[in-house]
């Protein structure tokens, strides 16, 4: 039997010899080679070889015997990947996958006999309180991701829980725990990277430790914790983000491993990824790509032809670094972008958008290809190498190692690598050093804010302030950019001194002014903003992570808010400390999703994409997803759950219950369960305290809704959650008049789908039970009468929502209609909407239709103005009574033909 990898490998035709050489029946290893070539190389695989090696002995017991059976293990694993590679039985995810499971399994091999040679001579490791504890090994880099190549170094950080002292030897021997754990440390080293008669495992490099070649081999997590808080430094945020705890010295027990490995993952999560938007990464990552691709160019001066597929233009590395750019920026708000892998990471940011589509699978083909012809320049003698030779014999023998022509070969490598490198470059092109522009279409229109001695008064204060004296050098040069930039554009005084208030908000994270000096299209957005009006400026100071919004190209598109929610679900369920959910993060997660997609309607409002209308519906139905998810994320971590899903519903009342809610409207609910369990009730109950503090609690990213729950049964003395049953009862035999019209416009927002069809059941049924109109109108009058008095307007100015002829009464009047005549038109039964209420009402005869279309006119332009008032952020919605005196008319006039001509003339 011969096999395809001796054409291409001098180290396959070794070591296969080598292995010929020591048995007696050289045929019969050739036979158990051809056997294990045929079966995928998998954890179950490289254990079962590895049994086979050990001749029944426990490898702790003996330390040379463990080093020989290592290497003659990896021996073998790397003649079956190989032929596995070279005959394409194995694609490069089983590979890698392969060759980091060995560095696992062979590490903790390792650890585990240093572990027990050194528990014999001085007894285990134990902390500051007496507990036992373990070195644990991080693989850094690949061989923490599930990359590993087939001849790669293998990257470690070696760390334990605390100082302490060993538990003593039989001989009464006792050293220091930190001497302890480097002793195990050295001795884990040797056995694996120690060049014997059999070879070697892995080459093992830890200079990615703190401090380096010259700080300790080993580092407590305290110590760790310190030195990333005061030393560390930006390029090894991108080193520890792949890391992982790959294996332990086994003294101390499985749950002590956990502890210790959730530990790490707090110390090291904040450290890699910030609570923010870290727009900083960008120039961080420019000066160490800058210094690598000098580095090879240093390296490559004696042969020109030659290509670095790893650390070269267009190689392995800027693919990786792409991907952990994006990560380190963005990973910090959304765990979904945390994987190690860089596949993977690549298929979540075209997921997210966050990239483009086309160009992540450009990449991720780049880097299969590099990664793959990686593999046969290492397989050819075993050695770490990345250079492709300018020598088109080796080019060619590369290329039939991949079973390619080599002119294919070629233009494939040079296509993928130009692919990459115009990918890469964009992504870190240098701020341009002149940031000036023509103003935008529009800009011009108010005065030039220069000479303004407000806004001069207010960039002073700026300067002489705490904050800004506090700032790095380059964030102070990057403000004052932009406010030249800002004057050049002719922003408003008004704006000015909102960006002015923006920029000193935002001095202490310096990734948000990197984020506006870095992309000029984002400046000006923010620009229009904070021209714009006083609310929306205000929001984006409450809410700087919006500005990320500015970024997407879609940002002017309507948001399939469905699609949304799906992926926040994913972004939320991520986020976790070990296996509990870090429900702090989540919190903080779905408010900063929520506040982006408000950005993004202001913005769509500002260009004037939609209707006042519009905005409201997807504001509403945001709120109905948002509710939706929070509602799942509070049950699943309830300790009273006892089924899934809930038979639980959120209804919504007043604005919301009628697709009219504002940029900050509160949310009127009312909760509802369905449920014979005995625990149903206390669970429910659980639910609805939870989640009302779950939506109206102000974390760090401020608050998601002002809730409203009053509108339940008896109020505020009644239960949070009813059944349906209850408040159907509650409903028919002791709810007010005014409860049945808050009624009128309640829908079902978010839960149970069949227990919102049944609360919509028993709304249309209360709302078809026979009304006398005269008793009725009485009682709507006595109601608004005392709305009216609970908001005296002393003002010359009108009222838009409470003066006499405004909205509330439109609302009266649709609610009485309803509540007089449902039970004969039942088509006022549904939650349309006043406006369309108003024209089923005409269409019935109930009201004069002219009559019916102005007052529709009407309610549609105290909304619009209303809208606006509310974004200048006016206290009260009121305006000249003049600009809407004949639209207030009508509404009086149909006030007078309905609710007071029913009521006999009292109104």
């Amino acid at each position: 039997m011969r096999f395809v990898s001796e054409d291409y490998s001098g180290y396959f035709r070794r070591s296969l010899a080598a292995l010929e050489a020591k048995s007696a029946d050289p045929q019969s290893i050739r036979r158990l080679l051809g056997e294990r070539v045929s079966m995928p190389v998998d954890a179950s695989a490289i254990d079962a070889l590895l049994d086979a090696h050990t001749d029944g002995r426990p490898l702790e017991a003996d330390g040379a015997h463990a080093a020989s059976v290592l290497r003659r293990l990896r021996q073998w694993v790397m003649l079956i990947l190989m032929e596995r590679d070279l005959t394409g039985r194995a694609d490069l995810d089983e590979v890698c996958r392969a060759m980091t499971y060995l560095a696992r399994r062979t590490t903790g091999c390792a650890m585990r006999v240093a572990g027990s040679e050194l528990a014999q001579q001085f007894g285990a490791a134990l902390d500051g309180e007496g507990d036992p504890q373990d070195l644990l090994a991080v693989a850094m880099g690949k061989g923490g991701a599930d990359e590993l190549n087939v001849s790669s170094d293998l990257d470690l950080v070696f760390v334990f829980r605390d100082e302490g002292q060993s538990a003593g030897s039989a001989s009464g021997r006792i050293i220091a725990s930190s001497e302890w754990m480097h002793r195990a440390a050295r001795r884990t080293i040797e056995l694996l990277s120690e060049i014997t008669a059999d070879g070697f495992v892995f080459r093992v490099d830890t200079r990615l430790r703190p401090n380096g070649d010259s700080g300790p081999l080993v580092a407590s997590l305290s110590m760790l914790e310190q030195y990333f808080f005061s030393q560390g430094r930006e390029w090894e945020r991108f080193a520890w983000l792949k890391s992982n705890v790959i294996a332990d010295t086994a003294q101390a027990g499985e749950q002590s491993l956990r502890d210790d490995t959730h530990s790490l993952e707090r110390i090291v999560t904040p450290f890699v990824f910030r609570r923010y938007l870290d727009y900083d990464a960008f120039a961080s990552l420019r000066d160490l790509h800058r210094l690598i691709r000098s580095e090879v160019a240093r390296r490559s001066a004696r042969d020109l032809t030659a290509r670095d597929v790893k650390l070269g233009r267009g190689g392995i590395r800027e693919i990786e670094f792409t991907a952990q750019l994006f990560q380190i920026v963005r990973g910090g708000r959304d765990p979904g972008l945390r994987d190690r892998r860089t596949l993977a990471t690549l298929a979540t940011l075209a997921r997210r958008s966050v990239l483009d589509r086309e160009e992540c699978d450009t990449l991720a083909r780049a880097y299969q290809l590099l990664r793959r012809t990686e593999h046969a320049l290492q397989f050819r003698e075993d050695e770490q190498t990345h250079r492709l030779s300018g020598s088109a014999d080796e080019r060619a023998h590369i290329a039939a190692m991949l079973r390619m022509a080599p002119a294919d070969f070629d233009q494939a490598i040079t296509e993928a690598t130009q692919a990459v490198a115009n990918i890469f470059e964009r992504l870190l092109a240098p701020d341009p050093d002149d940031r000036s522009r023509a103003p935008e279409e529009g800009a011009g229109d108010a005065a030039p804010a220069a000479d303004d001695p407000d806004v001069v008064r207010r960039i002073g204060l700026l300067r002489e302030g705490t904050r800004y004296a506090a700032a790095r050098a380059d964030t102070r040069a990057a403000i004052e950019r932009l406010l030249s930039e800002a004057i050049a554009q002719r922003t408003g005084s008004a704006g000015m001194i909102r960006l002015v208030e923006l920029l000193e908000s935002v001095c202490r994270r310096p990734a948000y002014v990197a984020l506006l000096a870095r992309y000029p299209l984002v400046f000006g957005r923010v620009l229009r903003v904070l021209d714009w009006s006083k609310w929306p400026a205000e929001y984006l100071m409450r809410h700087p992570v919006v500005l990320d919004e500015l970024l997407d190209g879609q940002l002017l598109e309507s948001t399939d808010y469905s699609d949304w929610a799906r992926q926040l679900r994913e972004r939320v369920v991520a986020a976790r400390i070990g296996e509990a959910p870090d429900v702090e993060l989540q919190m903080d997660l779905v408010r900063e999703a929520h506040h982006a997609q408000v950005f993004r309607l202001m913005v769509q409002d500002l260009e004037g994409r939609h209707s006042t209308e519009r905005i409201s519906d997807f504001l509403s139905e945001l709120a109905d997803q948002v509710l939706g998810l929070v509602i799942d994320l509070v049950w699943s971590q309830l300790r009273q759950r006892y089924c899934d899903p809930p038979r639980f519903a959120a209804i919504a009342y007043g604005r919301l219950g009628g697709k009219e809610l504002g940029y900050a409207s509160d949310l009127d609910l009312v909760f509802l369960y369905d449920n014979d369990d005995d625990r149903a009730t206390e669970a429910y109950s659980v639910l609805a305290q939870r989640l009302g503090g779950w939506l109206s609690t102000r974390t760090a990213a401020g608050l998601l809704f002002e809730t409203d729950l009053r509108l339940r049964p008896n109020g505020q003395a009644g239960l949070l959650v009813s059944t349906v049953e209850a408040f159907e009862r509650y409903q028919r035999e002791s709810a007010w008049v005014w409860e049945h019209q808050a009624l009128s416009r309640a829908r079902f927002a978010a839960g149970d789908h069949d227990l919102g069809e049944r609360f919509e059941q028993v709304r249309r049924s209360v709302l078809s039970i026979a009304r006398d109109p005269k008793t009725l109108a009485k009682e709507v009058i006595a109601m608004r009468r005392k709305m009216h008095d609970g908001h005296p307007n002393r003002s010359e100015l009108f009222d838009l929502k409470h003066d006499r002829g405004g909205m509330v009464d439109i609302e009266f009047i649709v609610q009485y209609l309803v509540l007089a005549h449902a039970k004969s038109h039942p088509q006022l039964l549904d939650n349309a909407g006043n406006i369309a209420l108003l024209g089923r009402a005409a269409q019935a005869g109930l009201i004069d239709c002219t009559l019916a279309e102005e007052v529709a006119n009407a309610y549609r332009r105290y909304r619009q103005l209303q809208h606006r008032l509310r974004l200048d952020d006016t206290q009260f919605a009121r305006v000249a009574t003049e600009v809407v005196a004949g639209q207030a008319e009508s509404v009086r006039s149909l006030w007078r033909q309905t609710l007071e001509t029913a009521a006999g003339g009292d109104g």
